[in-house]
């Protein structure tokens, strides 16, 4: 029988063909070639587990313990992740029109980038289950996050990112004494030379859902939006969808939620936003479609973006049907503007993507889609500070003795 504060997993099941599969081995896709999804025993955790349990456990996303699949807590790597701050934005709101508008920010992640919770359980389960050697292609977030926390753990990485990707984050893997490597390509060009890492090397394929973990990380932003906002969800939560986990781990957990009796209300519609450079997903739902097809030539400055053909998107599709959501696109010169905008307004420094949701808020307020006093959740996914290109600083310079200049 499990215990209160133990992991409930139970199996992996395929997320097309609903096969199970052994939780405690290492598993990658089905062999009908879609992700798995983690099960948990949420009957009996619904016995023995209330919302009231968390409040006095730590501020991580850890305190959603028996609702991840790590056993035993000795095999847990941590900075303190989670728990990342929800404000409300009232002066941006004021601005599109929206009463009721939030950020939930996870620059304030270890490594600046909401790719600190993928990272933290994914190489925690790698480390239950033995693997010491894991390898990923990345946009360049992904890449860091995993590196710090498997250098954490004592586990080698290879990291592969086009050698357009952001360069803090190859200082990142660098530091973390990762294994780098740069491809002249986009990242499925870095997936091609990680799978034949994978078959010919003996690595461990830890790419985006690939591997059955790095989504329940993410899923705790769901349940942390669920906790901070006392017992309820928004309207509708706007996130920026490149590989789109994120997006499938808050649908994850709204179902786990209401599996637990925790929630009982209407879902909050998932806005999915991409570029304008590269939108396989809007595209897809603009035409009906249940998955998409690849997009050619991506080009975007919000490069976690620039994902052709996400291995998620039934998973994605799927999320925003299933709650009167949608998919949207945003040019970068809208998102680079409105970067800007939140910094005027709130004081906010965010990443491209997060700067896409609110782009995207705009033009869902300015068609009606969304209504004046909807409670809107933006998803920052990461610190603007990664991206420093992003906003020009050329300031005046003054020589010792004069004064400040008219503006």
């Amino acid at each position: 029988m499990t215990r209160t504060g133990t992991s409930h997993l139970a199996y992996l099941e395929c997320s097309v063909c609903g096969e199970r599969h052994d939780a405690d081995r290492p598993q990658n896709l089905c062999a009908c070639g879609a992700p798995l999804l983690a099960r948990y025993d949420l009957l009996a955790l619904a016995d023995s587990l209330t919302p009231g349990d968390l409040s006095g456990r730590p501020p991580s996303l850890w305190r959603y313990r028996e609702l991840l699949p790590v056993r035993d807590p000795q095999h847990i790597t941590t900075f303190g992740e989670g728990m990342t701050p929800l404000i409300g934005l009232p002066r941006l709101g004021a601005s599109l029109g929206l009463s009721r508008l939030m950020l939930k920010d996870e620059g304030a992640c270890p490594t600046g980038t909401f790719k600190a919770r993928g990272a933290a359980v994914g190489i925690s389960r790698a480390c239950e289950l033995g693997i010491g050697r894991v390898a990923m292609p990345t946009n360049g977030n992904a890449g860091a996050a995993w590196s710090a926390y498997a250098a954490r753990a004592g586990v080698d990485t290879l990291v592969v990112m086009p050698i357009d990707a952001p360069e803090v984050t190859r200082r990142e893997c660098t530091v973390a004494g990762a294994r780098l490597l740069l491809v002249d390509g986009l990242i499925g060009d870095a997936g091609a030379i990680v799978g034949r890492a994978v078959r010919d090397d003996g690595w461990f394929d830890v790419s985006t859902l690939k591997e059955p973990y790095r989504l329940e990380g993410k899923k705790t932003m769901g349940l942390e939006i669920f906790e901070q906002l006392g017992g309820r969800l928004p309207d509708v939560i706007i996130y920026p969808a490149g590989g789109g986990v994120g997006l499938i781990g808050i649908h994850k957990a709204i179902g786990e939620l209401r599996a637990l009796g925790w929630y009982d209300g209407p879902s909050p519609r998932l806005v999915a936003v991409q570029a304008e450079g590269c939108a396989p997903i809007v595209r897809a739902y603009d035409a009906g479609e249940s998955q998409a097809t690849a997009w050619e030539g991506g080009e975007t400055v919000a490069f976690g973006l620039n994902v052709a053909k996400p291995l998620g998107d039934r998973l994605m599709l799927a999320a925003i049907a299933e709650t009167g959501g949608c998919a949207i696109a945003v040019a970068d010169g809208q998102l680079l503007e409105e970067m800007r905008g939140l910094g005027r307004l709130e004081g906010a420094f965010i990443c491209p993507e997060g700067a896409a949701t609110v782009a995207a808020a705009r033009k869902l307020r300015e068609s009606g889609w969304l209504a004046p006093d909807d409670e809107v959740v933006l998803l920052n996914t990461g610190s603007g500070l990664k991206y420093p290109e992003t906003v020009d600083a050329d300031p005046p310079i003054l020589q010792p003795g004069e004064s400040v200049p008219a503006e």
